[in-house]
């Protein structure tokens, strides 16, 4: 896999767009900092700005988990919910610690370790570019364990953007769907084998200097067609927007760029249906949302009202040569408001 060395230049200025590669190093520290007046702030304090995280789906029809480690300015959070789609068993884990307490995020997306702790809660992620796997290993005090490991060695070709976030930050966003996942997941007294469910992953790491308040709305699926081919679909809206946008669809890894797409939903009626469309008519899909990881903190110096939800998608998607026919695929949507 190719890849581009850092992501702030000698001019202290980010690569903007949609990259042709991802990038090894986001060195953040050496990004030209300023106000909105346009004083300068030392690297000393850069890092205080900046949030980040990195966000694993695993996918198949017999179980669906999700972890989150975040890293904010005040402090630090991590999450996982594990859902089985048979029974409709649900467990969900919040871990919140202030500052970097019991946090380790590193600076290179696909070489470089993320881990929560927090007593004897444990969630690791580790990425090596050789062979070109991410590992995920979670040891919780209940007794859950998760160790699994996504493929990003074989026709791994991530999305890799950096767009510009208020008036003086900037957003760098690494994502990938449908990735072949092997490992196991142990619940309570049920045990999951990835590979042998045919299990999918996504991954998204994102960091950067975001705005103060901010939202957005995301969708996310990695999941095989009737015919067999994986597809993956990464889908957002009111961030990444300015001047190109995240959307981008993986048919047997091989990407294609979606154009801007619109979310219809209710948010005070959680189990109606959404509806995703774009200007062009290209994207056509519903969701069915089934069940859902939500968190709420409305604090002095933080706030966040945050719903992923888990359900189905059907509809079409219109690509060069070919209608995608989507019929009942797991996925998530999100509505999220933070003010960091």
């Amino acid at each position: 896999m190719s890849s581009l060395a850092q992501l702030i230049g000698t001019d202290g200025q980010p690569l903007y767009g949609r990259l042709e590669a991802p990038v090894q190093d986001i060195n953040f520290t050496d990004f030209d900092l300023r106000t909105p007046m346009g004083k300068a702030i030392p690297p000393g304090r850069r890092g205080r700005r900046f949030n980040q995280f990195q966000f694993i789906g695993i996918h198949s029809d017999a179980i669906i988990a999700g972890l989150a480690i975040v890293r904010l300015r005040w402090v630090c959070h991590a999450f996982l919910y594990l859902y089985d789609t048979q029974s409709g068993a649900w467990k969900e884990h919040k871990f919140t610690r202030p500052l970097t307490s019991g946090l380790v995020f590193g600076q290179k997306p696909n070489d470089d370790i993320t881990a929560f702790r927090h007593g004897r809660n444990r969630l690791t992620i580790r990425a090596t570019p050789r062979p070109g796997i991410r590992q995920l290993r979670v040891s919780l005090a209940d007794g859950t364990r998760i160790r699994a490991t996504i493929d990003e060695s074989t026709g791994y070709d991530p999305l890799a953007l950096c767009t510009r976030t208020g008036f003086t930050g900037w957003t760098y966003t690494q994502k990938a769907s449908a990735r072949v996942c092997h490992g196991r997941i142990d619940w309570q007294d049920r045990k999951y084998d990835l590979e042998a469910l045919g299990a999918l992953a996504c991954v998204d790491w994102s960091g950067g200097y975001m705005r103060h308040e901010t939202s957005w709305n995301w969708a996310c699926i990695s999941s095989r067609l009737s015919d067999g081919r994986s597809l993956g679909l990464n889908i957002a809206a009111g961030v990444n927007e300015t001047g190109y946008n995240e959307n981008t669809l993986w048919l047997d890894n091989r990407q294609i760029a979606l154009p801007p797409v619109h979310f219809r939903f209710d948010r005070y009626h959680e189990k109606h249906g959404w509806a995703l469309t774009s200007a062009d008519d290209s994207v056509r899909l519903h969701f069915d949302p089934v069940t859902a990881y939500r968190d709420k903190i409305n604090a002095l110096i933080m706030a966040s009202n945050f719903s992923q939800y888990l359900g189905r998608y059907s509809g079409e998607i219109d690509i060069e040569g070919e209608t995608l026919h989507l019929e009942r695929l797991w996925g998530v949507a999100e509505d999220h408001y933070a003010r960091w």
